[in-house]
């Protein structure tokens, strides 16, 4: 993101309901953490906009014709530097959904000046905890949360970090991928990160955290962005986090650490059997 903290925040504001679209944009123009404000009125013209130029952020209806808030907002999340998302909306029932594809809040029509100024300074944190996540001081206890926690229908498991390949991050919950499965637990992707940074962690996307031995190799997405291989999917990696992996990477292939069980076996020699 082009956004500093002295700065105020460029933000698109999309409903196809030309009033209440009227309405968010003056409300965020009266802010003064807001230095512009663009507006569209469908979820594909949203789409135009952001790929055209960079957002800190998005207000973002949620029930529109053709492409629904929805499944923008799950489009942007594939995106390598995705505007931060804020939903706007007259339907309380889409507050889980919105959380988990990773809006950092979800605000109910009418909205009021305070309770947008709120969603504001969740945005301003998010964007500056992102800017300040490549820099983050490390932890001095390496082996905290060598394991975590998992509660599932009453019983309480834990997820070995070496067992985790990456972690997503889903507004106040991360999936941490495994080999076994993906497990959903409650805590901030930028709280693991500094735990598991001196463990082989990287952050590689504002929304992941991935296990640097755990890669097998990088691609190329249809879009020409940068992928991480591993044996449970694919990690997008950020223009600007990706020159810090590649270093990783020959870090790691230096000192011969990859996880030789992410990486697939290598052929019996002849003669041998199996």
């Amino acid at each position: 993101m082009s956004t500093r903290a002295s700065d105020g925040l460029r933000v698109l504001a999309v409903d196809d309901v030309a009033p209440a679209l009227d309405e968010l944009r003056r409300l965020l123009l009266e802010s003064p953490d807001v230095a512009d404000v663009a507006t569209a009125a469908d979820a594909l013209t949203a789409l135009r906009l952001i790929q055209a130029g960079p957002f800190d952020a998005v207000f973002l209806d949620i029930s529109m014709p053709a492409m629904d808030g929805m499944e923008l907002a799950s489009l942007l999340a594939r995106m390598t530097d995705p505007p931060v998302v804020v939903f706007v909306t007259a339907f309380e029932k889409h507050a889980a959904s919105a959380y988990g594809i990773g809006a950092v809040d979800y605000l109910l029509k009418p909205v009021g000046s305070e309770r947008l100024r709120g969603a504001l300074d969740k945005v301003r944190r998010f964007l500056a905890a992102d800017a300040g996540a490549a820099t983050a001081p490390v932890a001095a206890e390496v082996d905290a949360l060598a394991a975590v926690p998992v509660e599932l229908a009453g019983r309480t498991r834990f997820v070995r970090r070496d067992d985790v390949r990456f972690a997503e991050a889903q507004g106040d919950y991360v999936r941490l991928h495994t080999p076994s499965g993906a497990h959903l637990v409650r805590i901030p992707i930028s709280r693991l990160e500094e735990h598991w940074r001196p463990a082989g962690f990287a952050r590689v996307h504002r929304s992941y955290l991935l296990a640097v031995p755990a890669v097998r190799e990088l691609r190329s997405d249809v879009t020409g962005g940068l992928l991480a291989h591993t044996d449970v999917g694919d990690v997008p990696v950020s223009r600007r986090h990706a020159r810090e992996l590649r270093e990783l990477l020959l870090d790691a292939a230096t000192r011969g650490e990859f996880d030789t069980s992410a990486r697939p076996e290598p052929p019996p020699s002849r003669g041998e059997r199996r």
